[in-house]
C-alpha cells in the first residue's frame, strides 16, 4: 500500500494536517502570496502570514477562506495543492483524504471544498463536520446514545453540535469566531483612541491579555498604531479589561447560539449533557474566560478540550483510522459526508 490518507483541518486561520501513522505532520497559517503582476503564488504558510499588511504594491497577501468557507477558490486550491505536494512528498500515487467542514454549510460550499480537493491532487475525498472531528479527538466516545455537546471555535466560524449514537442530533454554525474578535477590537481602539491598529496586532493583543470574563490580574501591553488625526505612528497601553469590553459583542453571540442549539435538543439529551458538561475546542476556546462566560450563560458546566487547536485535526486522523479504503466509501453518493 503506497498511498497516503491525508485528513485535512482546512480552516479559516490554519491548516492542520494528519498523516495516518505519523499523526500531526503539517500545521501552518492559512495564507498565500501572490505576485499580482505574474500571478505566481510567492510564499505560503507562515511566510506568507509574515508579509500580512506590509507588501509593497505588486505583492498581495491572501487569507483565501473566509468565515470557515472558501472565499477564493483558485487560491484556495493551489495553497491546498502546495501542502498536499509537501505532505506527500515525491510519491506518484494521490493521497485519499478526509476534510473537516463547519456544519450546516449550504451543498454549493460543499462542492467547492471537494472540488478543491480533487483539483490539488486528492484520489478521493470525503468530508467529516467540524463538531463530529472535534469530539474524536477530545477524546469523547460519540458512538454511545448519549448526548454530547460540542462548540468547537476556530477563525472563521464557531460551531456548535449535539452528538449522539455517533451522529449529529442538533448543531448550528455561526460565522462568530477568532477573526470576529480581532475585527471587535480593531473597531473599538479605533473609538476609544482614534488609532487603526492591524488584524495582526489585534490577534497578538487577543493571545496576550485578552479576555470575556474579568481576569485575576489585570493585564497591559503597550501597542503601536496609526493616528488616524495626524496620520503618524502613536503609541498606547491597554488593559485586559478594554479587550473585555470589546469582545463583549461576539463573545454573547456564541453563548446564545450555544442557548439555541440547547433549545433545539431532546430532553434526555439534555440531562446528559446537564451531568457531563459542554466540550470547547479550537483555538478560540483558548480566549480567557470563555469557557467561564458560556457555562454563566446557559448554566451548564464547560470545559475546554487538552490540546483544544489540534481536537479537530486528530479527529479527522481518528476518522482516517477507521476507514479502511475511502476510496470505495460511499462511491454512488459523492456528497455524502462521512459522519455529520
Amino acid at each position: 500500500m503506497f498511498e497516503k490518507n491525508i485528513g485535512i483541518d482546512l480552516g479559516t486561520a490554519s491548516v492542520l494536517i494528519y498523516v495516518k501513522g505519523k499523526g500531526i505532520v503539517l500545521r501552518e497559517p492559512s495564507v498565500v502570496a501572490i505576485d499580482r503582476t505574474t500571478g505566481k503564488i510567492l510564499k505560503v504558510g507562515v511566510e506568507a502570514q509574515e508579509m500580512l499588511g506590509r507588501t509593497p504594491g505588486n505583492i498581495l497577501a491572501i487569507r483565501p477562506l473566509r468565515d470557515g468557507v472558501i472565499s477564493d477558490y483558485e487560491t484556495t486550491e493551489r495553497m491546498l495543492k502546495y501542502f498536499i505536494k509537501r505532505v506527500n512528498g515525491h510519491s506518484i500515487f494521490r493521497p485519499n483524504i478526509v476534510v473537516c467542514i463547519p456544519s450546516r454549510i449550504n451543498e454549493v460550499e460543499e462542492r467547492a471544498v471537494r472540488d478543491a480537493a480533487l483539483n490539488a491532487g486528492a484520489k478521493s475525498v470525503e468530508l467529516i463536520e467540524e463538531p463530529m472531528a472535534a469530539a474524536i479527538g477530545a477524546g469523547i466516545d460519540i458512538s454511545k446514545p448519549r448526548g454530547v455537546m460540542v462548540i468547537d471555535i476556530g477563525g472563521g466560524t464557531a460551531d456548535i453540535a449535539v452528538i449522539s449514537l455517533g451522529d449529529v442530533v442538533v448543531s448550528e454554525s455561526v460565522k462568530v469566531a477568532g477573526d470576529r474578535f480581532d475585527e471587535a477590537l480593531v473597531k473599538f481602539i479605533r473609538k476609544e483612541w482614534g488609532i487603526l491598529i492591524g488584524e495582526r496586532t489585534a490577534e497578538d493583543i487577543k493571545i496576550r491579555i485578552g479576555c470575556v470574563s474579568p481576569r485575576p490580574e489585570k493585564l497591559s501591553m503597550t501597542v503601536r498604531g496609526r493616528d488616524l488625526s495626524s496620520g503618524l505612528p502613536r503609541e498606547f497601553t491597554i488593559t485586559s479589561e478594554d479587550t473585555m469590553e470589546a469582545y463583549q459583542e461576539p463573545g454573547r453571540s456564541v453563548a446564545e447560539a450555544t442557548h439555541d442549539v440547547l433549545s433545539r435538543t431532546p430532553p434526555e439529551l439534555i440531562g446528559d449533557i446537564s451531568l457531563d458538561g459542554i466540550i470547547m475546542t479550537g483555538g478560540g476556546s483558548l480566549l480567557y474566560g470563555f469557557d467561564k462566560m458560556i457555562a454563566e450563560y446557559v448554566g451548564i458546566r464547560v470545559a475546554v478540550a487538552d490540546d483544544a487547536v489540534s481536537c479537530v485535526a486528530k479527529g479527522t486522523g481518528a476518522a482516517l483510522e477507521l476507514v479502511s479504503d475511502l476510496s470505495s466509501i460511499k462511491a454512488n453518493s459523492p456528497n455524502k459526508k462521512l459522519w455529520g
